[in-house]
């Protein structure tokens, strides 16, 4: 009788455990090792472990489709794609200066095309699940006028925050410090992976 009992015990925790796993690896989250894991553009999803670790990869993915929400000239499509990347204060910053530009007669049309985004510099901080970056990269691109096009190589820094919600890693904060447009017009070797896109 104790030994059946024993065995009730141990079968009963076994299903337990198992359901457990199951429910938890269907939640439409993927998990490493009980870690939750957040999506990044065109990249796996990461940890936040991974992410300290990969921060020069994820800054870059992230700023990639800031670019493209840049090249885009109608506002809900720029606001749109601002907000799979980006949240609160960062996401209202950023549309408010591609929206701005557009008012204040910068780029009307979908005139420019990103090539490649080299990150030049990176410090990273963590508090809890938030990542904040001391970021320095260039941007390698060709913007077009009327008949003509410029390659330009404009070098940023900003202090980024980059959290992960609903699911996803986003830019909550982003401080821009200082632009260099130093490199407009030089020739750029672009990397044979940002051919691939």
């Amino acid at each position: 009788m104790r030994q059946e009992i024993v065995l009730a015990i141990v079968f009963f925790l076994g299903v337990s455990i198992v359901a457990g796993v199951h429910l938890s690896s269907s939640d439409g989250l993927s998990r490493t090792d009980g870690v939750e894991a957040y999506s990044v553009p065109g990249k796996p999803r990461m940890t936040v472990p991974v992410a300290i670790k990969l921060s020069d990869e994820l800054t870059p993915a992230l700023l990639a489709v800031v670019y493209e929400a840049f090249g885009k000239t109608q506002e809900d499509e720029i606001y749109d794609t601002l907000a799979q990347v980006s949240d609160g204060a960062a996401l209202e910053y950023l549309y408010l200066d591609r929206v701005g530009a557009m008012a204040g007669g910068g780029l009307h049309e979908a005139d420019q095309t990103l090539h490649e985004i080299k990150m030049l510099d990176s410090i990273v901080t963590t508090e809890g699940s938030t990542l904040t970056i001391d970021a320095t990269w260039q941007v390698i691109g060709t913007v077009g006028h009327e008949e003509h096009l410029h390659v330009r190589g404009n070098t940023y820094s900003a202090d980024l925050s980059i959290s992960p919600i609903d699911g996803a890693w986003r830019i909550t904060d982003f401080a821009l410090r200082e632009v260099i447009r130093d490199m407009a017009g030089e020739m750029f070797e672009v990397s044979e992976e940002s051919h691939d896109d």
